[in-house]
């Protein structure tokens, strides 16, 4: 969106933003914690305050939104190929911007021994199931990984009443912002366990327990939960570019965390009004 309006006040008159959920946000729609704004801004919002200001802006300029729209096609020669309710359709640009976020690292890219049980997810995904659709993933959790999506809902699984025993991390220093470590794990006296690796997942038909190890000891425990959420690490949504042997360039731009991860949401903004602009 940012990409678009930048590129609107710029002058640019033909603009196509198109996104493959049913409304446009992101990810920004299931962050109803605060946070978001204070340098864009100057002012606290929640992420989905923060996407509805964008939204605002959006419809206000001469841009052509089509949501629920999957692109499954980039060529060299800057032409999309992308499927909707009513069809494929092709269009071709001066500019692609890609502006398709990053994906979360699983507990498969991990190897993480043991059985394959209900009750694994990613943060992100455990994210989505209760801000958006008021599911719980369990009762007794553990967080693997202390990235920020991670402190987050540690703090956001206590306070809709499961027990967060504990968040590990293998390294020996915070991935996730301090902030969102007191705010998160320190206010609700949840544990962060560093230099503390996961060994093994149990469980037949649920997760059951996890067997971790402290790595500056090498004591092995098992902890009994019935919900185990992995937040260890964000990977760039570059597959369109990869499959096609496509490199940034010619009119083809990656922006946000599609290029790189970014901390915060301002910054993304800001680096893709900047790209939108410099298009016209």
């Amino acid at each position: 969106m940012a990409a678009a309006v930048g590129a609107a006040t710029g002058g640019l008159r033909r603009i196509l933003l198109l996104e493959r959920l049913p409304r446009l946000g992101g990810i920004l729609n299931q962050c109803i914690h605060l946070g978001f704004g204070l340098q864009y801004f100057k002012e606290e919002l929640t992420g989905t305050e923060y996407a509805a200001r964008y939204k605002q802006m959006v419809s206000e300029r001469d841009i052509e939104v089509r949501t629920s729209c999957f692109v499954h096609r980039i060529t060299p020669h800057r032409e999309i190929t992308f499927v909707c309710a009513d069809g494929e359709f092709a269009v071709s640009a001066e500019n692609i911007v890609m502006a398709t976020g990053c994906r979360e690292r699983t507990r498969e890219m991990l190897t993480v021994p043991g059985t394959r049980p209900a009750g694994i997810f990613t943060a992100g995904l455990a994210q989505e199931m209760v801000n958006i659709y008021g599911v719980m993933p369990g009762k007794e959790a553990v967080v693997i990984g202390s990235g920020d999506i991670g402190l987050i809902m540690a703090r956001r699984m206590t306070l809709e009443g499961a027990k967060v025993h504990a968040v590990l991390e293998i390294l020996d220093h915070l991935s996730g912002l301090i902030r969102n470590k007191v705010q998160c794990l320190d206010d609700f006296g949840i544990p962060l366990y560093l230099q503390h690796e996961l060994l093994e997942i149990m469980g037949k038909d649920r997760v059951e327990a996890i067997r971790y190890r402290n790595n500056q000891t090498g004591e092995e425990k098992v902890l009994a939960c019935d919900t185990v959420l992995f937040s260890v690490g964000l990977i760039p949504e570059q597959d369109l570019l990869i499959e096609a042997g496509i490199k940034p360039g010619n009119g083809i731009h990656l922006v946000g965390n599609a290029d790189y991860i970014h901390d915060y949401v301002d910054a993304v903004t800001r680096e893709a009004e900047k790209l939108g602009k410099s298009l016209t």
